[in-house]
């Protein structure tokens, strides 16, 4: 990767060339409600935030990073270190979007002060402009906290991957009218505390519309409904980077096959003795 960073004096902070535009804010984000739909994308190093940084409005530092990039079984392993070092090089890496950095398994549940040490620490060490934590009702009065200092909070209802293990799986919720009810009242909840934006995922989708019109914020939906706000996925599934394709994902590529076929042929080169040739070697100069 090549980039090249220019100081701004104004806010001295280092960002990446060119910059064609100024990067969104959390209120432009809430303004978004009911409006044009938000883009939303994982990412987790520099070079894919300068990729996908164009054409998104928010980039999500999602702990999915557990399984796409360090090869965990779930997201519960996830680290506060881990979470904080790629948050820091997708801000790096764009000049647009809003970044919003996943606080991982056990970083805020403890307590509504726990929470907020550790979002202070990634607000600090990421540049990022604001976290996401999973949970309703039970999470509010830490939604409340975070937001009443300063640190915006995107909410996440529904099928919440940190609790894979209490909700035996990673099936749809919502199918019956306890727990669409339960789901509804969690995302309440949580906009009533102060989220700017809620994700809304694996719901049936009839629940995921009854949600983007109960509360006041942006619902960003992943398996939800296209009548939800905004959309998000994980980067390494709408590339098709696996074989394995969750209900919720529509693959806009196959680039497991193409960076195979890349792989291949490299490999064939190299046995073959027809790489190297004298275009990519340093020959004398006499």
């Amino acid at each position: 990767m090549s980039a090249t960073y220019t100081l701004d004096t104004s806010t001295s902070r280092a960002n990446p060339t060119p910059a064609p535009m100024k990067r969104l804010t959390v209120p432009a984000i809430q303004k978004r409600k009911g409006g044009e739909p938000l883009v939303m994308l994982t990412a987790y190093t520099a070079r894919m935030a300068q990729l996908l940084d164009p054409h998104c409005d928010l980039l999500l530092v999602g702990d999915s990073l557990g399984q796409v990039i360090y090869g965990l079984p779930s997201s519960v392993p996830v680290s506060l270190d881990m979470m904080c070092a790629h948050g820091a090089a997708v801000v790096r890496g764009s000049y647009h979007s809003v970044v919003i950095v996943d606080m991982p398994f056990g970083s805020y549940e403890a307590s509504p002060q726990a929470a907020f040490a550790s979002a202070a620490r990634v607000m600090k060490e990421t540049g990022a402009a604001g976290v996401k934590l999973e949970g309703g009702e039970a999470m509010a009065e830490t939604v409340a906290f975070l937001a009443a200092r300063g640190i915006p909070v995107v909410g996440h209802v529904g099928l919440t991957p940190q609790a894979v293990n209490a909700l035996g799986g990673y099936g749809a919720r919502g199918r019956s009218e306890l727990e669409r009810g339960k789901i509804l009242s969690d995302s309440r909840a949580i906009a009533e505390a102060g989220a700017f934006a809620i994700v809304v995922e694996g719901v049936i989708e009839p629940l995921a519309i009854d949600i983007t019109r109960a509360v006041a914020c942006p619902t960003i939906g992943i398996g939800g409904s296209a009548e939800c706000d905004g959309q998000v996925l994980v980067i390494d599934d709408m590339l098709g980077m696996f074989e394995r394709v969750p209900r919720f994902v529509k693959r806009f590529d196959d680039l497991a096959t193409r960076i195979s076929d890349a792989a291949a042929a490299y490999a064939a080169e190299v046995r073959a003795r027809t790489f190297p040739t004298s275009e990519q070697t340093y020959q004398r100069k006499d």
